[in-house]
């Protein structure tokens, strides 16, 4: 463990060194990522030096046993005791800190609100949630911006989209995407009777349209003498140029030019534009495919978690947490349930590697 937690320290430094390198910092881009790279070591670094203050001290402690003075020994066995309280506490933090994060946890989010069944009520209801939600980002410091919506007809939306930045965004929502239900009495309701509606949250890792990487030893070059207008040159050398990525199949050529080192530039282009097409196409077709799984059917039946108005009780159907605290919950404190969530995954990682 102190291995991988030295590893994680080196790589910490090594970012702290890049942030400060004016390269780096004129390019917005490569800065944004180093620096959230950065971020995400930086508090089981400080963990890790607390750490090996406490391995050091002990040590130290253990030392001072073998002293004359038996005042010293003593204070040295009172210290060793709360060493070892100290060890094995952060011992535990340390185990959950490296339990393996999703690959998209960092990522920021696209998130949608859709009104399910339930009719006025449940559209209500998706504008309850996107405050619920709104207020909680102000708490951990996300920032939003509203992509789409569609009012309803009494009040709310029938579908909300927005973006949400920050840090651990992706890590903190994804637990959110499901069938959410809610039970009360609708203020149209004058028989004063309990409604119960859906709306469905999905919760989507943002694609990020990065630059594509093609290494010389994936293309293929080949050259031929172009057809059609040109003039005689071009008609009598091999000016035209084709690229064939050989890991997609995908192709592009030109023949735009007398120069085959320009038309080298445009093929080259041309190719690289094909290849982001396709892989934001592909991006998007997932996209589309796990916000269907994620959200499921939108039936009251099919849900993740319940928000009973005349309990007021917020349940959690996937790991049976039920707090009565609904009023605070809706006015932003989702902390409570986030954590229990994440904490819930964490052990069945923790199981999971046991098992392993």
């Amino acid at each position: 463990m102190l291995e991988k937690l030295e590893s994680i320290y080196n790589r910490f430094l090594q970012l702290q060194e890049q942030l400060s390198d004016p390269e780096v910092v004129s390019d917005m881009k490569r800065y944004t990522k180093l620096n959230k790279d950065y971020k995400g070591l930086e508090a089981i670094s400080n963990v890790y030096l607390r750490y090996k203050n406490v391995l050091e001290n002990t040590v130290s402690a253990t030392s001072m046993l073998k002293e004359d003075d038996a005042e010293m020994r003593e204070m040295a066995k009172m210290e060793l005791e709360e060493l070892k309280s100290t060890r094995e506490q952060m011992e535990e933090e340390i185990k959950i800190m490296l339990i393996p994060k999703d690959p998209d946890d960092d990522k920021d989010v696209v998130m949608e609100i859709r009104a399910g069944t339930g009719g006025n009520e449940a559209s209500i209801f998706v504008g309850d949630l996107h405050r619920l939600y709104t207020k909680f980002f102000e708490t951990v410091g996300f920032k939003t911006e509203i992509l789409d919506l569609n009012e309803g007809t009494a009040g709310g939306y029938s579908k909300i989209v927005f973006e949400v930045f920050g840090n651990d965004v992706y890590g903190t929502l994804k637990f959110e995407s499901g069938a959410h239900r809610v039970q009360r009495v609708p203020k149209t309701e004058s028989q004063g009777r309990v409604h119960t509606s859906a709306v469905t949250v999905a919760v989507l890792p943002k694609f990020e349209m990065e630059d594509i990487d093609i290494r010389k030893d994936e293309l293929r070059v080949d050259t031929f003498r172009a057809s059609g207008a040109g003039g005689q040159h071009v008609n009598k050398t091999e000016s035209g140029v084709r690229f064939t990525h050989i890991p997609t199949g995908i192709a592009a050529e030109s023949t735009d030019s007398r120069s085959q080192h320009k038309n080298r530039e445009i093929a080259l282009q041309r190719l690289y534009q094909k290849i982001r097409e396709v892989t934001e196409t592909r991006a998007k077709t997932e996209h589309a495919d796990k916000r269907k799984s994620l959200v499921g059917s939108g039936d009251r039946s099919d849900k993740i978690r319940t928000y009973n108005y005349p309990q007021n009780r917020v349940t959690d159907h996937r790991i049976n947490l039920t707090l009565y605290s609904l009023d605070k919950i809706m006015d932003g404190d989702l902390k409570g349930v986030i954590d229990a969530l994440i904490m819930a995954e964490n052990a069945s990682k923790m199981q999971a590697g046991d098992a392993d």
